[in-house]
């Protein structure tokens, strides 16, 4: 096959390799650099980011552009590996991601959330829709579990964005 799509010793796929090292490189953009500071700034408030000179709309145009390379890695790993596409593989990614990342703990209202965070939002979602398959449930059960674990985490997304709004500067009482 290729180095995007072939099985490591027969064990697993290259593919999580890739995934692995495009996270640690995000979190280290997003953790010790000024962008990464830039998109959190452009993430939390636009308005305040731009008065404090951040380039508000070539940090959004460049996160556009990795956006759409990295979905362009998926549909070539994809391509690669099923030997094929289909138009309607990759529909329910959308959904997918949202879950991931906020049961990860990125707030839905921008401005806080960590790699570290969406890379376990991600093995948790994994866990869980690879398990009920092996546990021979019905595989509709994956999708109610997905659905509470999603309402949980928006639930303490809404909590967590209160607190941060009430102790902006994270001092205690």
């Amino acid at each position: 096959k290729s180095i995007f799509a072939f099985q490591w010793q027969g064990q697993f796929n290259i593919s999580i390799i890739w995934w692995l090292v495009f996270s640690l490189i995000a979190a280290w953009v997003l953790n010790q650099s000024r962008y990464g500071n830039w998109i959190l700034a452009v993430g939390g408030d636009q308005e305040t980011a731009r008065a404090a000179g951040v380039p508000t709309a070539n940090v959004k145009l460049s996160l556009f552009i990795a956006s759409g390379l990295g979905a362009a890695l998926v549909g070539v790993i994809q391509a690669i590996q099923f030997s094929g596409s289909q138009v309607n593989n990759g529909q329910a990614f959308v959904f997918n991601s949202i879950i991931a990342v906020v049961v990860g703990g990125v707030l839905l209202t921008g401005g806080y959330g960590s790699i570290i965070g969406v890379m376990l939002g991600t093995l948790t979602f994994s866990i869980v829709n690879q398990g009920i398959y092996y546990t021979g449930w019905n595989s509709e059960w994956a999708q109610v579990i997905l659905g509470g674990l999603l309402l949980a985490a928006v639930l303490a997304n809404n909590s967590f964005r209160k607190l941060a709004l009430a102790n902006p500067k994270g001092k205690t009482k």
